[in-house]
């Protein structure tokens, strides 16, 4: 009913023009989606109105409050694995506990790195120092995700997820290339930074909101407490809020290909930058 009511009063008040796909044909009817100018041929009826072909092919995704609650299976996915992860490390404690073989194979290590051991960029992120560390980070991380997973979809999420670990892992190789990293804190930083441009995009100040306290708060202990890496967490946020911009980007031009290829050239760009951080330092395994 709504559709026939749209279509009949945009053909006796807007002026005629000529379909997009058929130049010949005059019609007054446009595309509720896009605007492109539609003849009876290329309308398709949807229940917010008359869509051209084009968007007519587009699907949204209806959530649910059952799918809402059900979707985050990257979050859930990453947690299981930072938990395997702190088992196998054996920091099971809540001091330094981490100082096994597995730990040293696999933290975040600019020597390392810079003989070649480039799994460190990543590994390094799903391992924990203490239960204490874990805990923070993944409360975080399921709060987060629970957000944004849903939002963006878990193959977004996750493309998100990586690029801001991986802009973690350049930024505590900048600062401080010779420690033994660990930690998914650059990873979260990342998520609150692509959360806080997604309210700005939606016209919401994030620091009138809680992402934006979270943020100054976490910020804040970055530099008060001490055995905190500051450049992973200021590089995750960097690397998260530019991937949560291209993102937020390729979603308004419909084109989410377009993503995907950003996020890539930040993704390959923090590893390069990592690399080249970590052969710089002058230290050697």
């Amino acid at each position: 009913m709504y559709c026939c009511l749209e279509m009949e009063a945009s053909a006796g008040t807007a002026a005629t023009t000529a379909c997009y796909r058929h130049p010949n044909r005059q019609t007054g009817v446009s595309c509720s989606a896009c605007g492109n100018p539609i003849c009876p041929d290329c309308m398709t009826p949807t229940p917010v109105g008359m869509r051209c072909p084009d968007c007519a092919k587009q699907r949204t995704k209806v959530h649910t409050a059952r799918t809402m609650t059900s979707e985050p299976r990257v979050t859930v996915a990453i947690i299981i694995v930072c938990g395997v992860a702190l088992l196998a490390s054996g920091a099971l404690g809540f001091g330094r506990t981490a100082n096994s073989q597995f730990f040293d194979r696999f933290a975040l290590w600019g020597p390392g790195i810079a003989d070649g051991e480039y799994w460190r960029l990543v590994t390094g992120g799903f391992l924990h120092a203490n239960l204490l560390h874990i805990f923070f980070n993944m409360y975080l991380l399921w709060i987060l995700g629970q957000m944004l997973e849903p939002m963006l979809g878990s193959a977004r999420f996750a493309t998100l997820y990586f690029t801001a670990l991986l802009w973690g892992s350049f930024g505590a190789l900048l600062l401080t290339p010779d420690a033994h990293t660990v930690g998914a804190s650059g990873a979260v930083f990342g998520l609150m930074g692509a959360a806080a441009v997604e309210l700005r995009a939606r016209g919401i100040n994030p620091f009138k909101t809680d992402i934006g306290m979270l943020i100054i708060f976490n910020l804040g202990l970055s530099f008060v407490l001490s055995g905190i890496s500051i450049g992973g967490h200021i590089g995750g946020l960097i690397g998260g809020a530019l991937a949560g911009m291209a993102l937020g980007y390729s979603d308004r031009h419909r084109n989410r290909a377009l993503g995907y290829v950003a996020c890539g050239v930040l993704m390959l760009a923090a590893v390069v930058g990592g690399i080249a951080a970590a052969s710089g330092s002058g230290i050697t395994a």
